[in-house]
């Protein structure tokens, strides 16, 4: 996956950032598949490898396949860039440690959901219950997200098309 990262970033041509992109994702689903989160790897499989690279090669048809050289170095970027991810990194000190049984997660929510789910929302399905009650408003606004993005696109191909037939008159 590292290597893929690498790649994406040295990429002039914006055809290959979005091929390698997919295979990124797809990567993370597999990732996530091994981590025995099989739900959200078919999340990732649909929403990261399939619906946005559909929408990034739309969005390329309408603004080229090379990526215009910046005038300056990006200095100021890279120094955010670093110290965001640095407070990220710092911000993981105090987590529990990785599969911990004594995290929180693991003695006060998990359980209440796993015993308390069913009744609660009438979904046998823990995951479904979570993901449809629980998390709901969540699972919601990524619905709203992906759907805006599609008609963005999809409103963006109708426009150009119409400039195309204003042309050709």
């Amino acid at each position: 996956m590292a290597v893929v990262v690498v790649g994406m970033a040295l990429q002039r041509n914006l055809f290959s950032v979005v091929v390698l992109f997919g295979i990124y994702s797809f990567l993370m689903a597999t990732v996530l598949v091994a981590l025995d989160a099989v739900d959200v790897a078919m999340t990732e499989a649909a929403v990261g490898a399939g619906v946005s690279t559909v929408l990034l090669l739309s969005a390329l048809h309408l603004t080229g396949a090379e990526e215009a050289k910046p005038l300056h170095r990006p200095l100021l970027p890279l120094a955010l860039s670093l110290a965001v991810g640095g407070g990220l990194a710092y911000g993981t000190y105090d987590l529990p440690p990785f599969s911990d049984a004594q995290a929180p997660i693991h003695t006060h929510v998990a359980p209440r959901y796993l015993k308390e789910g069913p009744k609660e929302t009438g979904v046998p399905n823990v995951v479904t219950a979570v993901l449809a009650s629980y998390r709901g408003y969540d699972t919601l606004g990524e619905t709203v997200v992906v759907f805006t993005g599609g008609a963005g696109v999809i409103a963006l191909l109708r426009r150009r098309r119409r400039e195309k037939k204003g042309r050709d008159r």
